[in-house]
């Protein structure tokens, strides 16, 4: 049964948020501050976590910076400021969404469905290729791993999904409405300064290995270069 972690420092929240989840059939921990969460992460096998940003003594930022040393597990940020620096932030700490409080909580199932299906290949023909290759890069796309140069380079679930879409057409130029498309499931979730802020950290693990495939078509989108 697929694990959802919820951490909020508000137990009414919590409550929600698990119940929805476990009418969705779920498996669902909770943890009521940031540390916690970084211990249950640590110790649990766990699919997704949906955590608040604004908590006491370590928040949803730091949790994520701590979780993100050693794991790419889906993370889902809720928080009560719809500030568009604080949704941009999220994304590029490692978040795969972000939803402003008060929210629906059906929405938020189906936004935690989203993420879950590109991390399990929900769309992904069991008949059709379980790898892609273009020079250098290669994904798996079973185990939604990433290598340059057999070197492993650790991606969130919506990263990896951008880096994806790139690749099926390599060498031609995708809008950020062609990312949405194809590295999404909910398009209506992600905006333009969405998809530049995934693009951004992709860009920055690719160069913590000397490596820079993903160019910027100025006024258009984005394209992957020679590998």
């Amino acid at each position: 049964m697929t694990k959802v972690l919820v951490v909020d420092d508000d137990s009414h929240i919590r409550d929600v948020v698990s119940f929805a989840l476990e009418q969705a059939g779920y498996q669902v921990q909770q943890a009521s501050d940031g540390r916690a969460a970084v211990v249950a992460a640590q110790r649990n096998q766990l699919d997704l976590i949906v955590l608040d940003i604004m908590m006491p003594e370590m928040d949803g930022t730091e949790v994520c910076r701590q979780i993100r040393q050693n794991s790419s597990i889906p993370i889902v940020f809720l928080s009560a400021r719809d500030d568009e620096i604080d949704r941009i932030l999220g994304l590029e700490l490692g978040g795969d969404d972000y939803m402003t409080k008060p929210f629906s909580p059906r929405e938020l199932v189906a936004r935690v469905k989203a993420v879950l299906r590109r991390t399990q290949g929900g769309g992904q023909d069991q008949d059709g290729p379980r790898t892609m290759e273009h020079g250098r890069l290669r994904l798996d796309l079973e185990e939604y791993r990433a290598f340059w140069d057999e070197q492993e380079l650790v991606l969130t679930v919506t990263e990896f999904g951008i880096i994806r879409a790139l690749l099926r057409r390599p060498g031609k130029v995708l809008t950020r409405d062609n990312l949405m498309d194809t590295a999404y499931d909910l398009q209506k979730i992600v905006s333009g300064r969405t998809i530049d802020s995934h693009v951004r950290r992709v860009r920055s693990k690719f160069a913590e290995i000397g490596a820079e495939p993903v160019e910027t078509v100025h006024g258009i989108g984005y394209k992957l270069g020679a590998c």
